[in-house]
C-alpha cells in the first residue's frame, strides 16, 4: 500500500490506495512509518518525495468506515499512532517534499503540513472537514494549521469544514507553489534533485536548527544556530565545499 523506489540519492514514497483515494488506515499508517524507517538505513537518500497514487487524491483522509467502529480508547489509539507519524515526518532529517496532487483532506492534510516543504497540482484541495462527522482533527491539524497561516485563518477552515483550491492554500501559504498536474512531479524531482547536490550534513543542520528553534525565543534559536554552523567546520563537507569555491570547481559532497 506504499510504494518506494530510490534512485539518484532520491526516494519516492507513494501511497497506493487509488481505490480509496488513498485513505488512511492503521495498515497504511504503519506501513509508511516502516518505510520512512527504512530510508534512514540508506546511506544513499537525500531527499523524499510523498506523494499519492493517481491523480486524484494525494491523500483524502483518514478511512471512515475504520473510524464508525473505534470506541473512545481506539480513537485515542490511533490518533497518537497519527500524531507521532507526523512528528517523525517533522523532525526527519532528510527533506520531504509533499507532491499534493488532487486530495488532501483531514489526515491527508494533516500529513502535507507535516512535510518540510509542499508542492500541490492545482487540482490539489485542501481541508480539514471533521467537524462535519461530528469529529476534530486529530493528527495535529489543531496545532500545525494555525501556526502556518494564523489563528484566524486556521480556525475559520477548522470549523467551516470548508475546502481550499490549491491556489488559495498557496496564498495562505500553506503551500509553497502550485503547478499542473503533469508539472507537478518533474517540478517535486527538480527541487530534490537541488537538495540531494547540497551538503547533506549542512541540510541536516538546517533543518535541525529550524525545528529546534521554532518553540523557543530568538536568543535561543540563535544560539542553536550558532552550534550547528561551527560543528559544521568539524566535517569533510565543508571543508570541500568551501575549497571548491575557491577553487572554481563544483564540489563533491560525500556526507562526511
Amino acid at each position: 500500500m506504499v510504494l518506494s523506489n530510490l534512485e539518484d540519492n532520491i526516494c519516492i514514497l507513494t501511497i497506493n490506495r487509488p481505490d480509496q483515494y488513498n485513505a488512511l488506515n492503521y495498515k497504511v499508517l504503519k506501513e509508511l512509518k516502516s518505510k520512512f524507517e527504512w530510508i534512514l538505513k540508506q546511506d544513499n537518500c537525500r531527499a523524499v518525495i510523498l506523494t499519492g497514487s493517481g491523480n486524484k487524491a494525494f491523500i483524502a483522509g483518514a478511512d471512515i468506515k475504520a473510524l464508525s467502529v473505534m470506541n473512545k480508547d481506539d480513537a485515542r489509539e490511533f490518533s497518537i499512532f497519527g500524531q507521532n507519524l507526523t512528528v517523525f515526518i517533522e523532525e526527519f532529517k532528510i527533506p520531504i517534499i509533499a507532491a499534493v496532487n488532487g486530495f488532501a483532506l483531514g489526515g491527508g492534510c494533516e500529513f502535507a503540513m507535516a512535510c518540510h516543504i509542499r508542492y500541490a497540482s492545482d487540482n490539489a484541495v485542501f481541508g480539514q472537514p471533521e467537524v462535519g462527522l461530528g469529529l476534530i482533527a486529530g493528527f495535529g491539524g489543531t496545532q500545525r494549521l494555525p501556526r502556518l497561516i494564523g489563528k484566524g485563518r486556521a480556525l475559520e477552515i477548522l470549523l467551516s469544514g470548508n475546502n481550499l483550491t490549491a491556489n488559495e492554500a498557496y496564498t495562505m501559504g500553506l503551500v509553497n507553489k502550485v503547478f499542473s498536474i503533469n508539472e507537478l512531479m518533474p517540478a517535486a524531482k527538480k527541487l530534490a534533485v537541488l537538495i540531494a547536490n547540497k551538503a547533506p550534513k549542512a541540510i541536516r543542520a538546517t533543518l535541525k536548527a529550524v525545528d529546534k528553534g521554532k518553540d523557543v525565543s530568538l536568543n535561543e534559536g540563535l544560539l542553536r544556530e550558532q552550534e550547528e554552523f561551527s560543528d559544521l567546520f568539524l566535517t569533510k563537507d565543508t571543508t570541500e565545499g568551501l575549497s571548491a569555491f575557491l577553487e572554481k570547481r563544483p564540489p563533491n559532497f560525500t556526507g562526511k
